[in-house]
């Protein structure tokens, strides 16, 4: 069974000014996306789910339903405020989805087999994906033996702004914490993060979740039970985000999930602001150059 890969591409881009999922950083006008569908294809990948947004669901279609005809199966889905678990009761003043988790969430009744996920503004590499879909493709449906490629935090900054990631605690190859940080830049030498208003040290060479994930079905039945635990505890907090480490924090400290933490050397590279973009276009086209990549990806 070929696993799915599931991409995260609902966010507007506040910091970035714009749709960056569709962004263009490739030579024939490719954007991340692409690049990830790509590498997934190469890595064994089976069929590939969009989490959207409505205001950006017919443009999106439109461009990416032409690129992948024929390469490799596509659904979408949208992220909704409307779409949660039956039974389910949310605040009438909350204007947003919950975030990453819920994102995953949305996307239970579109994948019947073990599914990496990803976000689509962040370039990974091949590397990535090889490992995870090796990893994926050796699981039942039912097991709870989940992955996730760490990064060196250091190989993962922005040099135009700070960025959110969560911070890993690894033993023996295996996940046994991860927490969420964000305000996370260089200062001088030195990398740290703020956090009601101080600032604290974080060691380069720790490795971090750029989330991408590697979970079976069985996820989507665990999440959901949580999901609905965080919105009746956080029904008056109107900004609450309910992230993937959350879920993956309470699986493992609850004994109901391992993670098998699964290694990158490569360095990161996305748009998590306008600025970002140039330097963006500059290592796909270093990678083109290389020979990594063909110059028009999709080409006949």
């Amino acid at each position: 069974m070929k696993p799915t890969l599931l991409i995260l591409a609902a966010g507007i881009g506040s910091r970035y000014g714009g749709v960056k999922q569709m962004d263009a950083v490739g030579p024939s006008g490719e954007s991340i996306i692409d690049y990830s569908v790509y590498d997934a294809i190469k890595a064994g990948f089976g069929k590939v789910v969009f989490v959207i947004n409505a205001k950006i669901e017919e443009e999106f279609k439109g461009i990416y339903e032409r690129r992948l005809a024929g390469k490799i199966k596509t659904a979408y889905v949208k992220q909704e405020l409307t779409n949660i678990p039956v039974g389910l009761e949310i605040n009438p003043g909350r204007v947003k989805p919950w975030g990453t988790g819920h994102a995953v969430l949305v996307a239970k009744d579109f994948i019947n087999e073990p599914f990496a996920v990803i976000n689509a503004d962040d370039f990974y590499g091949i590397k990535a994906f090889t490992v995870m879909g090796d990893y994926l493709s050796g699981l039942s449906n039912n097991d709870a033996k989940y992955s996730m490629v760490g990064f060196q935090l250091k190989n993962t900054l922005s040099e135009n702004g700070s960025v959110s990631r969560g911070i890993c605690e690894v033993k023996n190859g295996f996940l046994t914490d991860v927490v969420e940080r964000t305000s996370i830049k260089k200062e001088g030498s030195q990398i740290i993060y703020e956090e009601n208003g101080k600032k604290n040290l974080l060691d380069g060479n720790k490795l971090v979740s750029m989330n991408f994930w590697g979970f079976t079905p069985l996820y989507f039945t665990q999440s959901e039970a949580f999901f609905r635990t965080f919105i009746n505890e956080n029904a008056n907090r109107l900004k609450a985000e309910f992230y993937i480490p959350y879920v993956v924090n309470q699986l493992i400290n609850k004994k109901e999930a391992i993670v098998r933490v699964l290694e990158s050397s490569d360095k990161w590279f996305g748009v998590t602001y306008k600025e970002d973009k140039l330097q963006t276009q500059q290592m796909v086209k270093k990678q083109v150059d290389e020979g990594l990549y063909p110059e028009n990806l999709w080409r006949e």
